[in-house]
């Protein structure tokens, strides 16, 4: 088969050539732009699941559906020991720069910019009257607005400045968030306010979150009406239809078919995880000699795709962790796939659950579990645990 015809795309965040399974969500995301184009009252939105399920996917796709709108559109993806506030400054900097070209009234756009530089130019740790960083806006710097160093009071009133803008329009304005959970405690409390103020007022401006399965707990921590402020999508492995469809889909485009006994192998190689049925596919597309693709192409191809992902996907991930992290991990993986009683863990190294505080607050610090619910833990990975028990102690 040639290889330069392949048509699977495994990668962090690249769109497969065929985005099966995800006709909810993208309706979902219909709804709202329809609902806030129109005036009427709608919740932002928050993609939640493991790692490998598309998440960065679907909001990218949503970012398009945004843009063919003509909304304005702004991406940030958030890191955790980084402020907000520039990173928004920036991503609404440049949805607004989308809808100027379109705005009757460059005052207006410049009204909102110096506002925007006064926001970025904020910094509550700087001397007074400084600033460590000025943003490439070619207007002076507002004052008196979104410039009181509180990042709720000041993002409530850039919130509110770009969604007048996008009013004038007759459009929205859209922020996509990836990694949302890493958001700082005070910032997602900032944030879930700013968007409490929108939803009482109306203001065309919607915040699109992504993030691991603990993020609504995140945010539910933080204010207590988040659980009612956002609309919340669990995305997950893709059913046997949708991962067929993946695969068959694209090799068609290609005139390339699958046996059915091929798609069977690949379906429990894969688990139905996006990535995963991107990676299994790529592979067994460059080592199948011609078509139809067989369930003998995918025995030989399974082993190379499991090395890359040991490799790429697991590996990379694995070699992070610190030796006494590691050892918190492998003893997570020995209880099973499932979430782990903390306790359970503890047991097994023969230590006190204190004691291992530190190493499972940094594994969670460092994205390779999170905390399921209370006493519980799971990997962020799917199939990670499988992939330690693999690897020598």
């Amino acid at each position: 088969m040639d290889p330069v015809r392949n048509p699977y795309a495994p990668g962090a965040g690249q769109r497969p050539p065929e985005l099966a399974g995800r006709d909810r969500e993208l309706q979902q995301f219909e709804v709202v732009l329809e609902r806030v184009a129109r005036g009427r009252p709608e919740r932002s939105m928050v993609l939640t699941g493991l790692r490998g399920v598309g998440k960065t996917v679907l909001l990218n796709t949503f970012k398009s559906m945004a843009m063919q709108r003509l909304w304005g559109t702004g991406k940030i993806e958030a890191r955790p020991e980084q402020s907000i506030r520039r990173p928004v400054a920036a991503a609404l900097h440049m949805a607004i720069r989308e809808l100027a070209p379109r705005h009757r009234a460059p005052e207006r756009i410049e009204e909102f910019l110096g506002v925007l530089k006064a926001f970025a130019m904020r910094d509550p740790s700087a001397a007074k009257g400084t600033s460590h960083w000025s943003p490439a806006i070619d207007v002076p710097a507002g004052r008196g607005r979104a410039d009181s160093g509180d990042l709720e009071i000041d993002l409530t009133e850039l919130f509110v400045d770009a969604a007048s803008v996008a009013t004038d329009l007759g459009v929205g304005v859209a922020l996509f968030i990836d990694e949302m959970q890493d958001i700082q405690a005070s910032d997602i409390s900032a944030l879930c306010a700013a968007c409490h103020e929108l939803s009482q007022s109306g203001g065309p401006l919607i915040v699109v979150g992504a993030g691991l399965p603990h993020l609504p707990s995140v945010l539910s921590a933080s204010k207590s009406y988040s659980e009612r402020l956002f609309r919340y999508a669990r995305i997950d492995r893709l059913d046997r239809a949708a991962a067929d469809l993946a695969l068959i889909a694209p090799a068609a485009r290609e005139e390339v078919e699958f046996t059915p006994e091929a798609l069977d192998a690949l379906y429990e190689a894969a688990d139905g995880y996006p990535y995963f049925v991107q990676a299994y596919g790529k592979v067994a597309w460059d080592l199948a000699p011609k078509t139809p693709i067989t369930a003998d192409d995918i025995r030989v191809a399974a082993p190379e795709a499991e090395e890359e992902l040991a490799v790429g996907f697991f590996g990379s991930r694995y070699e992070r962790a610190t030796p006494a992290e590691r050892d918190y991990m492998h003893a997570m993986a020995s209880v099973g796939d499932e979430p782990v009683p903390t306790s359970e863990v503890a047991e097994l190294l023969g230590r006190k659950p204190s004691s291992l505080s530190p190493a499972r607050d940094s594994l969670i610090k460092k994205g390779l579990i999170f905390s399921a619910e209370r006493g519980l833990i799971a990997f962020t990975v799917p199939h990670f645990g499988r992939f330690l028990r693999a690897q020598p102690l």
